[in-house]
């Protein structure tokens, strides 16, 4: 049993550390998909790229190298021993012909004298096949001392060989000794890499491209605004965009018909409400009248919230908005109502958005800061991705554990933030919904002025 424990164990601590490996390549993986489709693409012709360099260089360049390198070494190893075999003040001259015709050598003969020193080592030696392989070639073929030189000046190999009748000194070209076609296959196997990871991208780009489209498309109508989208792309691809036009398509006939509905229900209730007030009007003024009356404005004002909470503006077509100049009215307005009021703006206030279901929201937020407090700062700002705004107050705020309670319907704080008895606990309510229609949000802070801060975000 506790071989077993043991073994699941370590099974365990495996399938932690391949959990935790994967996590962090994919941390260091692209994030989009565009970058991982060309990775998909690029990295396996990397990999054969290097594949084939390494077999390429490593076998069959070294190998033919080593070949050249031996077949130049029994050259040079059957002209010493020409030379030496021959007699002592002998014509050497055919023997130069011989190598010059048959081994593309250029042959001298010298008196003796010291061998140059040879060249220090460096790392190139141990990566060049030829500066590795021909003197150990050489070494095999000839018992005399030699000399190499592997640098190729002007393309040339220099070889000294020390004999009995003296210095023989070769000259001959270095592409006898090695392949010098190499680079060629290299530089082709670049350019047929450069023209498939071409190809692929701009493949890849009309492929990822539908896939963007219908994301604009669904982040467009998500935020409320008109997109025009027709699906293209791969068969997958275009399914997807059907699902979401006809996805879309069953939402806004649902939004219609709801509209149709509330519309509906608004005017027959507002017959009713208006049949009450002509029936009040036709009595005498009294207390019991007056009381009738304020009721009816009441379940007025009240039809109005539900009306607006649950039709949600979805009808209104999106345009640009002026934000400065909505938000200074609702500035003027909170003015006239004896409010010391101030608003601010830095950046551009023009965004796209429904300007009455905007204007809604806005004006919840400021007339409930109207009726809890006596100062009212508004302050908007603009940057790359959001258009924020803040409207602060002196009023006696809301408690943090509360202040996603007050964004449900009908729900009221009648400690912190009462309202009058004309309220349907729906301001806030109305205010985040249009400007989650938006794509936005509204949530509740602390205000630098010590009451409430109301902040309205909007994607542009």
């Amino acid at each position: 049993m506790s071989g077993l424990g043991g073994i699941e164990a370590l099974v365990a601590a495996g399938r932690s550390q391949w959990r935790r490996g994967a996590r962090g390549l994919a941390e260091r993986l692209p994030k989009g998909l565009f970058a991982r489709s060309l990775l998909i693409v690029v990295l396996p012709i990397a990999l054969l790229q290097v594949a084939v360099v390494y077999l390429f260089m490593l076998r069959h360049y070294e190998r033919v190298t080593d070949r050249l390198s031996q077949a130049v070494a029994r050259d040079v190893g059957a002209v010493v021993d020409l030379v030496e075999q021959s007699a002592e003040g002998a014509d050497r001259a055919p023997i130069w012909r011989i190598a010059d015709q048959r081994f593309h050598m250029q042959v001298t003969l010298s008196p003796s004298a010291p061998l140059p020193e040879p060249r220090p080592k460096s790392i190139f030696d141990s990566l060049d096949p030829l500066r590795r392989d021909l003197p150990g070639r050489l070494a095999e073929q000839l018992d005399e001392p030699f000399w190499v030189d592997t640098t190729g000046r002007g393309g040339l190999l220099e070889i000294r060989v020390a004999t009995k009748s003296g210095d023989v000194r070769f000259l001959l070209p270095r592409t006898l000794a090695f392949e010098p076609n190499a680079h060629i296959f290299i530089v082709w196997m670049l350019f047929a890499s450069t023209i498939l990871v071409t190809l692929a991208i701009l493949f890849l780009r009309n492929q990822i491209r539908p896939i963007l489209a219908l994301a604009d498309a669904a982040e467009s109508f998500g935020k409320g605004r008109d997109h025009e989208f027709r699906p293209r792309g791969a068969a997958e691809v275009r399914r997807a965009g059907h699902a979401f036009v006809e996805m879309k398509r069953r939402i806004e006939r649902a939004a219609d018909q709801r509209t149709t509905f509330l519309n509906g229900v608004s005017h027959d209730l507002r017959t009713m409400l208006t049949r009450f007030k002509l029936s009040l009007a036709l009595f005498e003024p009294s207390e019991e009248i007056d009381a009738l009356q304020k009721d009816v404005a009441e379940m007025n004002a009240m039809l109005d919230s539900y009306l607006a909470y649950a039709r949600g503006d979805v009808a209104e077509d999106t345009r640009m908005v002026d934000f400065s100049e909505l938000l200074e009215g609702l500035r003027a307005d909170a003015e006239r109502a004896g409010m010391a009021a101030s608003a601010t703006f830095d950046g551009d206030m023009v965004a796209k958005a429904r300007p009455l279901a905007i204007k809604r929201c806005l004006a919840n937020l400021v007339g409930n800061a109207q009726k809890h407090a006596r100062v009212l700062a508004i302050s908007a700002a603009r940057d790359l991705r959001y258009l924020t705004v803040h409207v602060d107050d002196d009023g006696p705020g809301v408690p943090p554990e509360a202040r996603e309670d007050v964004f449900k319907p009908f729900v009221r704080l009648d400690e912190a933030r009462n309202q009058d008895d004309s309220g349907a606990g729906l301001g806030l309510s109305i205010s985040r919904e249009i400007a989650r229609a938006h794509g936005g949000d509204v949530t509740l802070a602390t205000s630098p002025l010590g009451g409430l801060r109301a902040i309205m975000r909007l994607p542009v």
